[in-house]
């Protein structure tokens, strides 16, 4: 296998979270420092219900641009897909939304748009760097390892090298399948609850 090959998915994987973070993160605490949360506060509309709402908005979005990057990458690389493109829309869409879940739950309290942004860049950077984007954490010792395990980008990635790579399906990933979605029930919930409209 190509490097180039196996280097794709992460990288599919890293724009998505990026997009993720920092498209819905730095824009929810945009939009309560500017009071456009607390207007929202005067309708009948829920945290729960607001929050599912900004998870379905940016999910077809971001979707949108990571066909578009894949698509102009494939044009210079020439990648072989092996797995079922159904099954690899499954588990980008189930990452997605851990992501931007993870988004929320890091601007559900937040006012500042210097501390969103510095939050989400101590999350974000040593994701890249220990969920396996750029180079595989075999050899690692076994705390890094253990550590990857927590971040839901680990599971996105090891979900997509899986499909595109070796020709998985959805039963050989149900592993990183339920782990990304009990993350982004975890993150939606604890989010909703310490939400703050103003």
């Amino acid at each position: 296998i190509r490097y180039v090959d196996w280097l794709i998915p992460g990288i599919l994987a890293m724009n998505m979270m990026f997009s993720a973070l920092f498209g819905i993160g730095y824009v929810i605490v945009r939009y309560r420092k500017n009071g456009v949360l607390k207007r929202l506060k005067a309708t009948p509309l829920s945290a729960l219900e607001f929050l599912t709402a900004q998870i379905a908005s940016r999910l077809w979005l971001i979707m949108a641009i990571t066909t578009f990057v894949f698509a102009g990458t494939n044009l210079f690389v020439d990648f072989a897909m092996f797995g079922s493109w159904l099954d690899l829309f499954i588990i980008f869409t189930l990452g997605t939304i851990s992501m931007i879940s993870l988004g929320l739950l890091i601007a559900a309290r937040l006012s500042s748009e210097e501390l969103a942004a510095g939050l989400l860049n101590l999350i974000s950077w040593p994701m890249i760097f220990l969920s396996g984007v750029w180079f595989s954490l075999e050899g690692s010792p076994p705390v890094i390892q253990q550590l990857a395990q927590l971040l839901p980008l680990t599971h996105l990635i090891d979900g997509a090298r899986a499909i595109m790579i070796d020709g998985a399906n959805l039963i050989d990933i149900a592993p990183q399948l339920g782990i990304l979605a009990l993350m982004s029930t975890i993150f939606i919930a604890v989010g909703a609850a310490s939400f703050r409209w103003e």
